[in-house]
């Protein structure tokens, strides 16, 4: 037997076509996956046994940042025989959209795990990612959504992300804003002028020029963040004047949830919401120590508003 199935939802730029993928190939199913206008195009040939096991395993076991909204199936003609004898990946196609990308996402464990591992070769690459986080709909200029249609396109690979881009047993297969420091984007640090500043390394500045009490403007995903350092009462005040917010509290970025000692309460609920890919901002309970570590960022409030790092 042979179907086609379309599955529409939230189905680009989560990794789901390495994940049907492999899916297939586990439960040695021939055919191919694309992204499409509709979302993702699947073509599968088995036994009624293992497309009925497909069918039923491919929206419960969907990649975490993926949403399944529906899944539409027709019958089609069995393959020649032996004329495929695996099931591949193949590009994508065109059309008149009818489907969504995902929202940007913070990066996930495994990612975090380079950034921070000295004899990783993407070893504090500030623009880290791979099918499972990072930015999507920044990005994306147009669907379907493959790196031709992003920002990226302006990046070509370098043979080692080229081989993981095109390697769909690999994490990083299609992961359209993946780059190294050898081929992709880096951090600059520019003046108030927008003039480039000299610096061996813009976040050791960054972080110089913060203790000493100056304001910054961070570009990330979806804009910019006004940023200083909170415990700084005088900088936190030159910030209100500058923003004109004389009462309206300021939301407080944090580096994990550890560093919420002395800040505030946190409970089982809202530390998954906090440490959620979309890392918003959550309103906790002030520690009673709150005010005093962080002078003037939410005055006269019980709660206040913390984020952890969404890049």
């Amino acid at each position: 037997m042979r179907q086609r199935i379309r599955v529409a939802g939230i189905v680009q730029g989560v990794g789901f076509r390495p994940y049907v993928w492999r899916l297939a190939r586990e439960l040695d199913i021939r055919g191919w996956v694309r992204n499409g206008p509709d979302g993702v195009e699947i073509q599968a040939e088995g036994s009624s046994g293992q497309l009925a096991n497909f069918l039923e395993r491919l929206p419960k076991e969907a990649p975490e940042q993926a949403h399944v909204e529906k899944m539409v199936l027709a019958d089609c003609p069995v393959e020649v025989p032996g004329e495929k004898e695996e099931f591949v990946i193949l590009d994508s196609v065109a059309g008149k959209i009818h489907t969504q990308i995902g929202p940007d996402m913070a990066v996930c464990k495994d990612c975090l795990t380079e950034l921070f591992d000295s004899r990783d070769r993407r070893y504090r690459y500030a623009f880290i990612n791979c099918t499972q986080c990072g930015p999507r709909y920044t990005l994306t200029r147009s669907l379907p959504y493959d790196r031709s249609n992003t920002s990226m396109a302006a990046f070509p690979l370098c043979p080692d992300c080229h081989r993981e881009y095109g390697a769909p047993a690999d994490r990083r297969f299609h992961a359209e804003p993946t780059a190294c420091s050898a081929c992709g984007p880096r951090l600059e640090m520019r003046d108030a002028a927008g003039e480039p500043i000299a610096c061996p390394d813009p976040v050791a500045e960054a972080v110089t020029r913060l203790r000493r009490g100056e304001i910054l403007a961070v570009k990330g995903l979806g804009g910019f963040h006004l940023v200083c350092d909170a415990r700084n009462p005088e900088t936190v005040m030159r910030l209100r004047v500058r923003k004109a917010r004389e009462e309206k509290p300021f939301a407080l970025m944090l580096a994990n949830g550890a560093s919420l000692t002395g800040c505030a309460k946190l409970d089982e609920q809202e530390a998954v919401l906090l440490h959620s890919q979309t890392r918003p901002i959550v309103l906790l309970r002030k520690h009673p120590d709150c005010d005093a570590r962080f002078p003037g960022v939410a005055p006269g409030l019980a709660w206040i508003g913390v984020m952890l790092p969404a890049q």
